[in-house]
């Protein structure tokens, strides 16, 4: 996509941005103008990219450094966030956990773990951001990273589809009770996706299973960005409560492909 500052002077946060989707979404919000706040876990992890990606691109990224399963490390982030740039105008939910079991290996501690993040920490953040900023700026969007396994569920993620499940649904709510401040909240449920971590685990078997998607290939990393952009900018101006699904017509994976993926 070339520039167009669609998102100039908008100060936006994405979780999750240290590798794959979320520091796509990063690169292409400074793409556009953007202020990005690029949080991540381990601190000092982000600093030489940030950097690097500041000085080629025309807006500006800048760690924020915070755990998303902790309440105290999350409301210190927004008093960071409140003492910097002052305001937030766009949320990009995307830090998540992937745990995948059949029902019968289901661990029910890395099924709670993977909720804290995933379904809690995704809450207390959005919750904080909408009040703290966007409900008093008349004005802001939330965009969540949700999964085509949340809309259709799969074989073997039962546990993980209930997370992105639940993402479904808290957008959708959050959605109704924000639209009369004039803030949206839209969720990007991306299907299989060529990050690094799944072509590294998948490799060349993954070509023999391209025929059960529909478009016949995997999804890029900027696609999913591209739909997160769409809703952070002003463009879906009208547009809350929508779950778009960046999947390439992938909704019957055989159970093989899945085995293969997270094995």
């Amino acid at each position: 996509m070339s520039y167009k500052g669609i998102l100039t002077d908008k100060v936006c946060l994405v979780t999750g941005a240290s590798r794959g989707i979320g520091r796509a979404i990063a690169e292409c919000f400074a793409q556009e103008g953007g202020y990005v706040l690029a949080g991540a876990r381990k601190e000092g992890s982000l600093k030489e990219w940030a950097k690097e990606v500041s000085q080629k691109a025309p807006g500006t990224v800048v760690p924020l450094y915070f755990d998303l399963s902790d309440t105290k490390s999350i409301r210190d982030a927004i008093v960071r966030i409140k003492k910097g740039p002052g305001r937030l105008d766009v949320l990009v939910n995307n830090a998540g956990m992937v745990s995948n079991e059949v029902l019968g290996m289901i661990s029910m501690s890395r099924m709670r773990e993977m909720f804290e993040v995933n379904v809690f920490g995704l809450t207390e953040l959005s919750q904080l951001a909408a009040t703290r900023f966007m409900v008093r700026q008349k004005a802001g969007s939330i965009v969540n990273l949700a999964s085509v396994v949340g809309v259709e569920g799969s074989k073997g993620q039962v546990a993980y589809s209930a997370s992105k499940g639940a993402v479904i649904s808290i957008t959708k709510s959050m959605s109704k009770e924000l639209a009369p401040h004039n803030v949206r909240v839209n969720a990007v449920a991306p299907g299989m996706i060529a990050t690094d971590r799944l072509q590294a685990t998948i490799k060349e078997v993954y070509k023999n299973h391209i025929p059960e998607i529909g478009m016949k290939r995997l999804g890029e990393v900027k696609e999913v960005a591209d739909a997160c952009l769409y809703f952070a900018s002003d463009r879906s101006s009208y547009t809350t409560g929508q779950i778009l699904v960046v999947g390439g017509g992938n909704s019957t994976l055989s159970r093989e492909f899945w085995d293969i993926c997270f094995r």
